[in-house]
């Protein structure tokens, strides 16, 4: 990629990943909480993938594996970080399959949701720092 091209898609990734933040935080306001977070995997999906195009000057792999996007950006994440991004990693498949759609439904309550959304907020901002 040339410079203006990793320049475009960082800038791209970041655009979109401060869209879909605002989307999942309008949809835990209208009590869509899975939704809520499947977006919210999404926000960290797309702000992993403008720091992998940043570290390697190369595209981000076609995955939605957040674990294997962190390992990509070199960044040193604490067992924290790691443990929620396989969490939220989780809410990504469980949102597109009917048959595990049922069991996200039933635990993604208000208060589960918000303590996650906080969290991915958390992580997001950081992230963003990079």
């Amino acid at each position: 990629m040339t410079k203006k091209e990793i320049k475009e898609a960082i800038e791209y990734w970041r655009k979109t990943a401060e869209r879909d933040y605002d989307t999942m935080l309008g949809l835990f306001k209208i009590e869509r909480y899975p939704e809520s977070l499947f977006f919210g995997h999404i926000v960290l999906e797309k702000t992993l993938k403008g720091l992998v195009v940043q570290e390697t000057g190369e595209q981000a792999p076609f995955t939605h594996d957040l674990i294997r996007l962190a390992k990509l950006t070199k960044i040193s994440f604490n067992k924290n970080e790691l443990d929620l991004l396989k969490t939220i990693s989780a809410f990504n498949i469980r949102a597109r399959y009917p048959e595990q759609k049922l069991k996200l439904y039933k635990i993604c309550t208000e208060k589960y949701t918000k303590d996650k959304l906080e969290k991915i907020t958390n992580l997001y901002k950081l992230l963003c720092q990079n």
